[in-house]
Formats: C-alpha cells, sequence, structure tokens
C-alpha cells in the first residue's frame, strides 16, 4: 500500500514537472492579454522577464562581453580619470571628485591613489605643453572608444543593428564626461548634508537618529541605482522607457552594492593571497572586480530590455519555426504596410509600432525590417526630436513596388558562389525552378503594394 502511494506520489511529480517545464517554454508564450487579467497578466510578465533575461545572458554570452569591457576598462582607467579630474579641476573641484570616487569605490584605495598619481603625470605633461594637441586627442578617443564599446554592448542586447554617427558619440559622450563630474560632486554634498544632519540629530533630537542612520545606509543603494537607470536610459541607441531603465537600474545598483560589501569583506579572507603576491595582488582583484561589475551591469541592460518587450515575446517558440510561407507572408505585410502609410503621408511606422498593432513578434519584426533594409526595400529615417527611435519609409518609388519586385529581391539576396554544376550536371533542376519563379513574377508584377 505505501509503495503504491509512494509510487503515485512520484508520478504526480513528473507530470507536475512535466507541466512546468511545457507552460514556461510553449504555453506561457500563447497566452494573450484577452485571456487572463487582475495579478495573472502581471505574474506571467514577471515570469516572462526573468527567462527572457536569463535566456539572453546566456544565448548572447555576457559573460564574454563583460570580460571585454573589463579589458578595455583597465585601459581607459588613466585616460578616463583625467577627462573628469580635468573638468573638475577646471571649475575647482577636483578634491572633492576624488574623495567621492575613494567613497565609491570601496576597498580600491590603492589602486585609485597609483591611478590618481598617473593622473596627475597625465594632466601635468598636458599643460606643460607636451601632449598638446596630439595627447588630448589620445586621450579623449580612448575615453570616447571605451563609452562606445559600452554603447555597442547595449545596442546587441537591445537588437539595434546601427551606432550613434561620431557626430552624436562627441557630442553625447562628451556630454556625459562633463556630467559626470558634477553628479560626483552633488552626490558627495547629499552625503555631507546628511551626514550633517545626523550630527544635529543626535545632538538636538535623539527621535529621528535611526532615521538619518537609515538614510545613510540607503544613500549609496540610491546613487548606484540613478546611475544604473541612467546608463540603461542614455546609452543604447533606441528609446528606452523611463520605468523599464530604473527598475532595472535599481535591481542592478541594488546588486553591485550588496557585491560591493561581499568584495571589501572577501579581501579580509584573502590575506594569504597578499602575502603570497605582495602589491601585485592588487590586479588580479581590480580584475575579478571588472569582471562581476560588468556582468551585473550587462544582467541589468537585458532586464531593461526584456520588461520593456515582454509583451512582444508571444509565439516566440513559433518564430524560431516559422515556414517560409508564412514568413514570406510577413515579410510582404509590414512591406504593404510601410508602402500604404507613406501613400497617405502619414507618420513613418517604427518596429514598435508595426510588431504591436499587428501582433508580430519584436524579434521576427526587427529581422524582417533588417532584410527589407539589405535589399533596398526600404530605409531608415529619422523623425522628431528623439533620433534614436528608427522610422521606415520606402526606398524605391511607390508606383514600381510591385510583389514581384519584394519576391524577386527576396529571393536573389544572398550569394549563390557555389561549386554546384547548375550549367550542365543539374541544369534541368535549375531550369525548372527558375522557370516557376519567372512564371510567379509575371503573374504579379502588376500588383503594387500600395494597391493590395
Amino acid at each position: 500500500m505505501k509503495e503504491n502511494r509512494f509510487n503515485e506520489l512520484i508520478q504526480k511529480t513528473r507530470d507536475f514537472l512535466s507541466w512546468a517545464v511545457r507552460f514556461v517554454t510553449y504555453d506561457i508564450w500563447r497566452i494573450t492579454e484577452n485571456e487572463v487579467s487582475g495579478m495573472r497578466i502581471f505574474y506571467f510578465d514577471l515570469i516572462k522577464t526573468i527567462i527572457l533575461a536569463g535566456r539572453g545572458f546566456t544565448n548572447q554570452n555576457l559573460s564574454r562581453k563583460a570580460a571585454a569591457l573589463t579589458y578595455n576598462t583597465l585601459l581607459s582607467i588613466v585616460p578616463l580619470l583625467a577627462v573628469l579630474l580635468g573638468i573638475a579641476k577646471g571649475f575647482g573641484f577636483q578634491n572633492n571628485v576624488r574623495d567621492q570616487l575613494m567613497t565609491s569605490f570601496p576597498g580600491h584605495d590603492e589602486e585609485l591613489t597609483k591611478a590618481f598619481g598617473f593622473v596627475e603625470s597625465y594632466l601635468a605633461e598636458a599643460q606643460g605643453g607636451v601632449f598638446i594637441g596630439i595627447g588630448l586627442i589620445l586621450l579623449l578617443y580612448t575615453v570616447i572608444m571605451l563609452i562606445s564599446s559600452i554603447e555597442d554592448s547595449f545596442n546587441e542586447i537591445w537588437q539595434v543593428k546601427k551606432a550613434r554617427s561620431w557626430y552624436r558619440k562627441l557630442s553625447d559622450y562628451l556630454a556625459i564626461c562633463i556630467i559626470l563630474p558634477i553628479l560626483l560632486i552633488a552626490s558627495s554634498g547629499i552625503s555631507i548634508f546628511v551626514s550633517t544632519i545626523q550630527n544635529f540629530v543626535v545632538g538636538q533630537f535623539q527621535f529621528f537618529s535611526p532615521m538619518t542612520n537609515i538614510m545613510l545606509k540607503t544613500l549609496p543603494f540610491i546613487t548606484a541605482s540613478l546611475a544604473f537607470a541612467g546608463l540603461y536610459i542614455a546609452l543604447p541607441n533606441t528609446k528606452v522607457k523611463f520605468m523599464n531603465g530604473l527598475i532595472a537600474g535599481v535591481l542592478a545598483g541594488c546588486a553591485f552594492q550588496i557585491f560591493q560589501y561581499i568584495y571589501i569583506s572577501g579581501q579580509i579572507w584573502v590575506s594569504r593571497y597578499n602575502a603570497i603576491y605582495g602589491s601585485f595582488a592588487a590586479l588580479p582583484l581590480l580584475l575579478l572586480w571588472l569582471q562581476l561589475s560588468w556582468l551585473i551591469c550587462l544582467f541589468g541592460a537585458e532586464l531593461a530590455y526584456a520588461s520593456q518587450n515582454v509583451k512582444k515575446f508571444d509565439f516566440e517558440r513559433d518564430t524560431k519555426n516559422i515556414s517560409r510561407r508564412y514568413k514570406d507572408f510577413l515579410t510582404l505585410l509590414i512591406a504593404t504596410l510601410i508602402v500604404k502609410r507613406f501613400v497617405k503621408a502619414g507618420h513613418p511606422y517604427t518596429a514598435d509600432e508595426l510588431s504591436s498593432q499587428n501582433c508580430i513578434p519584436i524579434r521576427l519584426t526587427t529581422s524582417i525590417l533588417y532584410l527589407l533594409q539589405e535589399t533596398g526595400i526600404i530605409i531608415e529615417v529619422t523623425w522628431g526630436d528623439d533620433e534614436r527611435v528608427i522610422h521606415y519609409q520606402p526606398a524605391v518609388d511607390v508606383n514600381r513596388l510591385s510583389v514581384s519586385l519584394l519576391l524577386t529581391r527576396l529571393d536573389r539576396f544572398g550569394s549563390e558562389h557555389f561549386k554546384v554544376d547548375r550549367k550542365v550536371r543539374f541544369a534541368p533542376e535549375w531550369n525548372a525552378l527558375m522557370k516557376a519563379r519567372n512564371d510567379f513574377y509575371q503573374a504579379n508584377q502588376d500588383v503594387l503594394l500600395k494597391d493590395i
């Protein structure tokens, strides 16, 4: 009797696990908002967001990107600090910025002290005239390339294939370099202000003392969260919604601060490691800190992307197994919608609008749009004030953009330079295919997309 109950329990467990796996991998992606209501929508979107972020972390190999950013950061530490301190020095706040950097990155006093020494030498040489011109250009170039590599990683996460132009990189990145010292000074001022209030409260109002202690303890979390949120919203070359960037920034900022505390505590455990390697131990520890910090940063960007686009990943499994006929239909549909909107002189479509208004998964939408651009059917245009939001218009005269022209370009897109003998040995097969294709093209050469 007990054995039967045990076997029944095992079978129920297997059935539940089988159902759970199928639900999170297939069924949940086919549930639309019309089929559920209330908090179930929130729970399902939360599950989808976590799955999408974890899947993106694995599929896009974020650990490799974090390693590349670690290398770029290590090479750019001195030039970046030189730019920040140089700008702060122009305002007379270089000491405040230096103190705030020491406070913001505890456990790295030795590395920062050495870096500040290199920076002082760098700036002294620049002021002396040795590095004027070429030296300053190389310094700014190094900083711009670091921020550009971060943007490229974010763009890849957000499925953005076009980076900023060099003009926008110069203007936007230099703005970041100017704003960052100001934010550091503001953060330092807030810390001093809260500490002053705490000293006053301790002397006058004992009741409010715990509140000020909580404010001081949470201030690093707030600062880190706002820094990550600003990074996620401003750096990708696409429109990131404020709430999605803020939520991802809060999670990444809290994770970063927790990791900071663990890292500082862990340095006590590696005292033997320091005894063996001496001052050289700072380098591998710095590399470890940079690697894990970039992993947190990139995973936060993945969360921002997943949370903003979670509703557009319905039927994702079907998207990967889409038939050629249905993909041709969606390609024709998207091209037709863009053409008709253009003929009516309306606002050009964005990828998000095409996806949400027509129930087409976002990844399938972006891949089709990219294919249509590569074949010269559509082009990217800017519309409005935000240049990061890409719109699409026809690249061909709509009076000759027919179904035949569209499918001809799609069929011929790509390489055909292989060693298969289509002139003699396999000529019948090739000629049969070409005859079928040409008959179809001729039958649809007068069907314009704008008239469908």
